[in-house]
C-alpha cells in the first residue's frame, strides 16, 4: 500500500500515516483493532509534532481496513481527552455479518475478487472459527431470536433503494435459530467486528463521513446501510458510487 498512500498524500497535500497493524491468524482478533486504536490515539496526541492540526485528522481504510476505520471512529466517540476526528473515509467496507443474503450478496456472489463464500470464509478465519460453518450462515440462522428484530431495523433489504435491486433480488425465508451455531458465532456480533451493529447512541456521535461503494461488490449494501444509519442521525455523508466498480478497485 505504500505507493497508494504516497499517491493519496501527494494528491491531497496531506500528512499520511499508514498503520502496520499485526495480521491474523498469527495475531488473533482483535489485535488488529487494538493496534489501530493505539496508533490513532498516539497520533491525535502528537499530531503537532508532525506539523498537523489536531482538529483536521481524518481516518481512512478500504475493505477490512474500512471495518477497522469504522470501529476506531466508534471507539473514540466518548473520549473527552482527545481531539475529535474531523472525518472518516470508508472505501467499500465490510460492516456486518448478520445478513449474507442482501441484494449485493445475491447479485455479486460470483464476482471476483471477493466472492460471497470467500467473504464469509475470511471472517471465520479471522475469528479462528471452523470454516465449514460457511454453509450455515446465510439466512439469520446464527442470530439469537432476541436480537433479530433489533438488527432488522438496521440490516434489511427493505432499506436498500429499489434501483440496487434491478439486477435481481429474491427475498429468502429466515431459517430457524441454530442455538449451538449462535453461541459459537456470537463474537461476530460485536460492533468491533460488525460496526453496523453499534448502538444509536454511538452512531449519533460519529464524525462527517465519506463512503465509497462499488456496484459489482458483495459489500455494496453494507455501505448503503451504514450511509442510511448515519444520515438518519444527522451525520453528514458524502457518498460516491462507482457504477462499473468492483471490490479492490482502489
Amino acid at each position: 500500500y505504500e505507493k497508494t498512500c504516497r499517491h493519496l498524500a501527494w494528491k491531497s497535500n496531506s500528512v499520511f500515516v499508514s498503520v502496520g497493524y499485526r495480521l491474523a491468524p498469527e495475531h488473533p482478533y482483535p489485535a488488529q483493532f487494538e493496534d489501530c486504536v493505539t496508533a490513532t490515539i498516539h497520533f491525535l496526541r502528537t499530531a503537532q509534532d508532525y506539523g498537523v492540526d489536531p482538529s483536521r485528522i481524518i481516518i481512512c481504510g478500504d475493505s477490512s481496513g474500512g471495518t477497522l476505520t469504522a470501529a476506531v471512529a466508534q471507539a473514540l466517540v466518548n473520549r473527552r481527552d482527545l481531539p475529535k476526528l474531523r472525518a472518516q473515509i470508508l472505501i467499500y467496507p465490510f460492516l456486518q455479518c448478520v445478513d449474507f443474503d442482501l441484494p449485493s450478496y445475491q447479485q455479486n456472489k460470483a464476482v471476483p475478487i471477493l466472492l460471497k463464500e470467500r467473504t464469509i470464509t475470511f471472517g471465520l478465519r479471522y475469528l479462528n472459527k471452523d470454516v465449514r460453518l460457511v454453509e450455515t450462515m446465510d439466512r439469520w440462522s446464527h442470530i439469537p431470536e432476541d436480537l433479530r428484530l433489533k438488527y432488522k431495523k438496521w440490516v434489511s433489504a427493505d432499506h436498500i433503494p429499489q434501483e440496487f435491486k434491478a439486477r435481481g433480488y429474491q427475498p429468502s425465508p429466515t431459517l430457524p435459530l441454530a442455538e449451538e451455531l449462535a453461541e459459537i458465532l456470537r463474537p461476530l456480533l460485536n460492533p468491533v467486528f460488525s460496526p453496523l451493529l453499534a448502538e444509536d447512541s454511538v452512531i449519533a456521535q460519529l464524525p462527517e463521513t465519506f463512503i465509497l461503494t462499488c456496484e459489482y461488490d458483495v459489500l455494496r449494501d453494507d455501505g448503503l446501510l451504514y450511509k442510511k444509519r448515519l444520515e438518519d442521525h444527522g451525520i453528514k455523508v458524502t457518498w460516491c458510487h462507482l457504477q462499473e466498480g468492483f471490490h479492490g478497485t482502489l
